[in-house]
């Protein structure tokens, strides 16, 4: 079982990687210097379970790196290679102590919540995606404070769930597939829910590498396909990611990384704020009908 994941899972991130390499070559794109340096950063942390999604979206917006509306697939496209060398190294060293059923269930409704959910991204109004990702931001702040005030679900021991707890286990893996599209990672509520059924926090690692690498590798290749990203960028963050995941997986055994926590709390809080207000002003112009003389003009 756990080589019929490994096989595709490297199969799709070797696809992907071939397919960004190629609109590269094609569109003569280099990477981004800054970008490099973040997805070196926010890859090696991720690799430790802090999550990349959140401190990615908000440098993004703290630096105006990224359009709004291109940031969930610019996050997406870059991350996944990187992601998808997690997924192969916590497969290898801890998915043959995870559940058969749980471990497929889970990753494959995640890919299939993702393929769903990558062309309503590409569909939606500017203002949408700003909610969606100004709301992950918070859950993901507020995942980080309870990790740091010891109000994290702590977890049990199992390595399985009973049937219905993962039937809704698998469930909730499609919904987060879907979210993951608008920049909401998977990493912290994957883990919150897994913990709170009384699995072992340590075997939701290959459920939450497996599924972000697999999933994102399918929806990648359709986002850089439709070309609505900023393809330096996204060069940038995942040649930084590939070293930083190395590093962290092999050589990294424990870190105080509460400190870092509570910087990234202040960091996306800030960002949220911002990204919830000008998804409220695009809204709020949407609403407000055109004057006599701005009809005209249009």
């Amino acid at each position: 079982m756990l080589i019929a994941l490994l096989i595709p899972l490297t199969l799709a991130g070797i696809i992907c990687l071939g397919v960004l390499i190629r609109a590269a070559i094609r569109q003569g794109a280099v990477p981004k210097v800054e970008a490099v340096v973040l997805g070196a950063v926010v890859s090696f942390f991720d690799t430790l379970g802090i999550g990349s999604f959140a401190p990615t979206a908000a440098w993004f917006k703290l630096r105006k790196l990224v359009p709004d509306r291109l940031i969930p697939q610019t996050m997406l496209v870059g991350l996944t290679p990187p992601a998808v060398l997690q997924g192969i190294i916590y497969l290898i060293l801890l998915g043959v102590m995870v559940d058969a059923i749980l471990l497929v269930g889970c990753i494959l409704a995640f890919v299939m919540g993702g393929l769903l959910g990558a062309p309503m991204v590409a569909k939606s109004k500017v203002w949408v995606v700003q909610t969606v990702v100004a709301i992950g931001l918070l859950l993901a702040a507020g995942a980080y404070a309870l990790t740091n005030l010891n109000m994290m679900p702590g977890g049990g021991t199992a390595n399985s769930l009973p049937m219905d707890l993962t039937v809704l286990a698998i469930v909730a893996s499609f919904i987060f597939g879907v979210l993951l599209n608008f920049g909401v990672g998977n990493y912290a509520p994957t883990l919150v829910l897994l913990s709170l059924m009384g699995m072992d926090p340590r075997l939701c690692f290959p459920i939450m590498a497996a599924s972000a690498g697999l999933m994102g590798s399918a929806a990648s290749v359709r986002h850089i396909r439709m070309g609505q990203m900023d393809l330096k960028v996204v060069l940038g963050i995942t040649l930084g990611g590939f070293p930083a995941v190395l590093v962290a997986a092999f050589l990294v055994k424990e870190m105080p990384v509460e400190t870092l926590r509570w910087l990234v709390i202040i960091v996306v809080l800030y960002a949220a704020a911002v990204m919830a207000r000008s998804a409220w002003q695009a809204r709020k112009g949407e609403e407000t009908p055109l004057t006599p003389e701005a009809a005209a003009a249009e």
